[in-house]
């Protein structure tokens, strides 16, 4: 199974950047971009990888453990930014610190279970909201776009252990879809 842990917006936090975004897709080029489906926008804190079901029992109770051991805190969508040219993001702000704990304990949770994550890297908190496969798409257009939008504030308050299930290759514009195997709340 294909895992990560994150932390899952909630809806009105969701419907908020939807619409700063939505005036992005009548930018040039938005049409060549993959979009990323509302539904399984994100925050990634720890990309596992593909993970034995064997490994679940012992991962559930460390990740567990992890969300208990962190409380919750306070986030809110700001400003976007680009990696490498190849993916448009929303950022946060507010409660980074607690939030880059909480996937640390997230990774070391992991490896604990016996997960191989050595190819770990320095977390960023983002959104994924695009892509571009072809590098052609002026993305830093888009992230200035952003640049200035401050979402309302909200409680991050459960570690989330996601399974991506992937797209049936060769399908134009499919996408993964996303499904919650498990939820803890935050320090309780």
């Amino acid at each position: 199974m294909r895992l990560f842990a994150a932390v899952l917006p909630p809806e009105a936090a969701i419907a908020e950047l939807a619409t700063a975004v939505a005036p992005l897709h009548d930018l040039p080029g938005a049409d060549r971009l993959t979009w990323t489906a509302r539904a399984n926008w994100h925050f990634t804190l720890a990309f596992f990888g593909e993970v034995d079901p064997d490994t679940l029992p012992e991962l559930y109770t460390r990740l567990g453990r992890a969300a208990h051991r962190n409380g919750d805190f306070q986030l809110r969508f700001q400003g976007a930014g680009t990696f490498g040219g190849r993916a448009l993001w929303a950022g946060a702000s507010g409660g980074l610190p607690p939030m880059r704990r909480l996937a640390d304990s997230a990774s070391a949770a992991a490896r604990r279970a016996g997960i191989d994550m050595t190819e770990h890297r320095a977390y960023t908190p983002h959104l994924t909201l695009a892509r571009d496969r072809t590098g052609a798409a002026d993305l830093p257009r888009y992230a200035a776009a952003l640049a200035d939008f401050e979402g309302h504030p909200w409680r991050a308050a459960q570690l989330s252990l996601v399974r991506s299930n992937l797209p049936e290759p060769g399908v134009p514009g499919a996408q993964p879809r996303y499904e919650t195997l498990a939820a803890w709340p935050l320090g309780e």
